[in-house]
């Protein structure tokens, strides 16, 4: 079982920037695979980003390439989210999820992952 809390949410205008955190709690942090999720209002939750266990092979989503990047401390238990650019369109619920390593790369379907936060909201007015 892994606990996971997310923070740094918040509301923002187009073009600026913010860090999403994660931390985790309960196991060993590093036999997991973690992903970041996001869900807008009426839409799907769909993955954003992805980090393997050692942060060495990461994915980002065509929307946020480029502008996004994730990264963990497996020391901190922590995973990241550093968002610039921001654009109104990224306006959502950002979670996210671990699933223990069974295989790499890491998954990038929502039911593939164990374990949820309760989410933090991201607001990028324009």
């Amino acid at each position: 079982q892994v606990q996971l809390v997310e923070s740094g949410g918040g509301l923002v205008q187009a073009g600026e920037s913010l860090r999403l955190s994660c931390a985790a709690s309960g196991r060993t942090f590093s036999a997991y695979h973690m992903a970041w999720f996001r869900q807008a209002p009426g839409k799907e939750r769909e993955v954003v980003s992805t980090i393997n266990w050692n942060g060495v092979s990461t994915y980002y989503a065509d929307s946020v390439q480029g502008r996004f990047t994730v990264s963990r401390v497996n020391a901190k238990n922590t995973v990241y989210l550093q968002m610039n650019s921001l654009k109104p369109e990224d306006t959502a619920i950002y979670y996210c999820a671990a699933v223990p390593v069974r295989y790499s790369p890491p998954p990038r379907k929502v039911n593939e992952y164990d374990y949820w936060g309760q989410g933090t909201q991201v607001t990028v007015s324009s």
